[in-house]
């Protein structure tokens, strides 16, 4: 059975657990060639080494502007002309605005709204001069449903629904496809932060998914026919109610 990303290249950030892992060893199992990108040097290269030839690791501090902008050439040193880009990277903080820590989501927006947006910028020119590419989000189904208990991690995937409606329609003329992920709960580190009690009630009622499901989703949104987008896919656990 052919592979349905034989011939593709992509660059996920965020590469060294979690969605952005899972879905890096999908698109490998189905042919791609897959720079994983993350700050967790040693993390990457002994994951690389795991996944074989089609990985490659670069590694970025997402936090670092000048870093981010100039990833495409080293993208390129890596695996040619990209086909795929999946800004992945992210960061959770939930609980009450009054007893928030503004530092805390100062870092939490700079990484899930600025690094996010400024990698995109870094890799759109090079799509629209081959006028073909594909963009996709890990966002959340707090990009469009207010989450009561995490209300500054909402406002941030809220940004990032409006950047992705409104730049996607920049970008189609050129052949570019730009979609959203949209996961409701997921078993990853992003979930640290959650009360205990509330981790515990959920995995007991199999409320969370894997992220193996996550990145399913994302290979079917990249394999549907050129003229077709999946701009927005939420996908949920069965059981939560939203």
């Amino acid at each position: 059975m052919a592979k349905t990303m034989e011939n593709k290249t992509a660059a996920i950030t965020g590469a060294a657990s979690g969605i952005g892992l899972a879905c890096a060893r999908i698109l490998i199992e189905q042919g791609a060639q897959v720079v994983l990108i993350d700050r967790a040097e040693d993390r990457l290269r002994a994951l690389c080494a795991e996944l074989g030839d089609h990985a490659k690791p670069l590694v970025v501090d997402l936090l670092d502007g000048p870093q981010v902008s100039a990833i495409m050439p080293r993208i390129e040193d890596l695996v040619g002309p990209l086909d795929i880009f999946h800004a992945n990277a992210g960061a959770y903080v939930g609980g009450a605005v009054a007893e928030g820590n503004p530092d805390e989501w100062d870092r939490m927006l700079n990484l899930n709204i600025n690094a996010a947006f400024r990698s995109v910028q870094a890799v759109l020119p090079r799509m629209i001069e081959r006028r073909t590419g594909d963009i996709i989000f890990t966002s959340s189904v707090a990009g469009v449903v207010p989450v009561v208990w995490e209300p500054i991690y909402t406002a941030s995937k809220f940004a990032v629904q409006a950047f992705l409606h409104t730049a996607r329609r920049q970008v189609s003329e050129y052949g570019i496809r730009m979609g959203a992920v949209l996961p409701g709960p997921v078993v990853t580190a992003l979930l640290d932060d959650w009360p205990k009690e509330k981790m515990e009630e959920a995995l007991a009622s199999g409320s969370l998914m894997q992220p193996r499901e996550v990145a399913e989703a994302v290979l079917f949104m990249l394999t549907r026919p050129r003229g077709v987008v999946i701009r927005d896919m939420v996908i949920l656990p069965n059981s939560v109610d939203l």
